[in-house]
């Protein structure tokens, strides 16, 4: 197995027309490096996303395909690819997403130099979203001159980690979230964070993306993404508000790690179960 490995996994369920577009565009960027490899699991039964998906399976770098008839979620799947991959360097990336060419060299060159690298991911807000004024805190030089937005908020999607850190915490539990993960594996002593320059993906399901299908109220309640359902979005307005207050949690929270733990811990998840209560949205 090359020390430079990377194994990235695609989880397909019902999204026909943003699969197409997402699958072709991963394997576009891995160009023809044998040592990237795509593992696509497909949840449910939904037929033409699934034709869509099978349409794909004779790509040299489709390495596995796992068809699942029911919708397991995402965990399941993961671990899958963290417990079965050989490689040094796993990865994710959603039916939703469009990533750029050149992301896997760039993560992958900062994950050889770096051996305290644990998630990078590209960002996947808007260009517009990115706030000097509070990112500039956070963004730090490492081995090798990668600098990267130091951030314990990485989301489930277009990042690349070490496979050392799954051996290191184990696979994810039904109820985790990856966000708590990737806080437990900080706990531990893993840099996580946004490469930087930042590497633009185009995630289809923010209603500013010139590629999506969320354009009305109405294309949200018929398309809802898990994460709008979850916080229990009703309006494009609302789910865009909270995308946009993500991207600004991500850049501003405290990265001090005495705040995900204990009683600080304790006082976050009781407030977001008293806004849960109210209407309020919760927040990470």
């Amino acid at each position: 197995m090359a020390s430079d490995a990377v194994d990235i996994l695609m989880v397909t369920y019902n999204r026909a027309h943003y699969t197409k577009m997402a699958l072709a565009r991963l394997l576009e960027t891995c160009g023809g490096d044998e040592s990237v490899r795509v593992w696509v699991w497909h949840n449910g039964n939904h037929q033409e996303a699934l034709n869509i998906v099978k349409g794909f399976l004779d790509h040299p770098r489709v390495y596995r395909f796992h068809h699942n008839g029911r919708n397991c979620g995402l965990n399941e799947p993961t671990n899958w690819l963290w417990q079965e991959a050989e490689g040094p360097l796993l990865a994710k990336v959603d039916d939703d997403c469009l990533m750029p060419m050149g992301w896997i060299d760039k993560l992958r060159r900062a994950h050889l130099d770096e051996p305290r690298f644990g998630v990078l991911a590209c960002w996947h807000f808007q260009p517009e979203d990115f706030m000097p004024r509070l990112a500039n805190k956070k963004i730090k030089t490492f081995s090798g001159g990668h600098q990267v937005m130091k951030s314990l908020l990485i989301q489930g999607s277009g990042h690349m980690m070490k496979k050392k850190c799954f051996e290191d915490l184990g696979l994810l539990g039904d109820n985790d979230n990856f966000p708590d993960y990737c806080r437990r594996l900080a706990h531990r002593g893993w840099i996580h964070g946004w490469h930087y320059p930042l590497i633009q993906m185009d995630h289809m399901d923010d209603p500013r993306s010139p590629n999506t299908m969320l354009k009305t109220d109405e294309d949200l309640r018929r398309l809802a993404p898990l994460s709008a359902i979850a916080r229990g979005d009703k309006t494009l307005d609302e789910w865009l508000a909270g995308i946009k207050m993500n991207a600004w949690r991500a850049q501003a929270h405290n990265t001090d790690l005495r705040w995900y733990r204990g009683w600080r811990k304790c006082l976050h998840d009781y407030m977001n179960k008293v806004r849960w209560k109210l209407g309020i949205r919760k927040i990470w």
